[in-house]
Formats: C-alpha cells, structure tokens, sequence
C-alpha cells in the first residue's frame, strides 16, 4: 500500500509517517520503481502501536523501548510494566503541577473580575499580579 493509505488505516498523517520512518521507529518502506514508498499490513500494525504509545503521552525514547520490548523473547512483561510505571508517575506528578496552575490562573480571574474586569487593559489586575515575584 501507499504512504497515505497506510497513514489513514493507522490514523495518522504523511508526514508523521515519514518522520517516524526518519527516526527508526519505523522499518524503511519498501521503494518502487520512481522511489514510492510501500507498506504491508505489519507497518499498519506497527504504526498504529506507535500511535497509541503517543497518545498515551510516551516520549519516542519510551515509545522505542516499547517497540524493542516487543520484538525481544527474552525480555519480561514486567519490563513493559516498569516503564509504563515511570510514565504513570510522571503524569500524576504533571497532574499536581497542573492543578497548582489551575488556582494560581483561577485566582487572577477571579481578582480580575472582582476588581477590575470593564476597565482599561492596562489597569487590569492580571498585569499587576503578573508582575509580582
């Protein structure tokens, strides 16, 4: 199949898959007479699982672990468990700062609604809060 067959059936555009392909975690396509590139259905596979890993929020680094872990017999389930739960760790520790960013933000709204909000831009409290150390 075609670079943008393969992108469609995998849910992903053409040029993630070049980059992908680019950066290893994809094999090199097969190329055709003028250079197109082709896939079979193992890339759809692959790049599908790539996919997923992203939208889980694994760095390509982690995404190449992943992809090695599966095409290693000798490597363990609880190798993909571990590193799956480093990646937990970091997003509830993310999930902390977030929220901290939530009622920092949340607060100058709120002291811009009760203060200022209708005014001149200039005298607007989020530019006074802002500028605070």
């Amino acid at each position: 199949m075609r670079i943008g067959i393969l992108a469609d059936m995998a849910g992903t555009t053409v040029p993630t898959v070049r980059y992908y392909e680019q950066i290893g975690l994809l094999r090199p396509a097969v190329r055709q007479g003028g250079g197109q590139r082709t896939y079979d259905r193992e890339d759809v596979r692959r790049l599908a699982f790539v996919r997923r890993c992203r939208e889980f929020g694994f760095s390509i680094d982690e995404v190449r672990t992943l992809l090695s872990l599966t095409n290693d017999r000798s490597a363990l389930c609880v190798d993909a468990r571990d590193l799956a739960e480093r990646h937990l760790e970091t997003v509830r520790s993310k999930l902390v700062e977030f929220r901290a960013l939530e009622t920092s933000i949340a607060s100058l709204v709120s002291n811009c609604n009760s203060s200022c909000a209708g005014g001149a831009a200039t005298d607007c409290s989020i530019f006074v809060d802002l500028n605070q150390e």
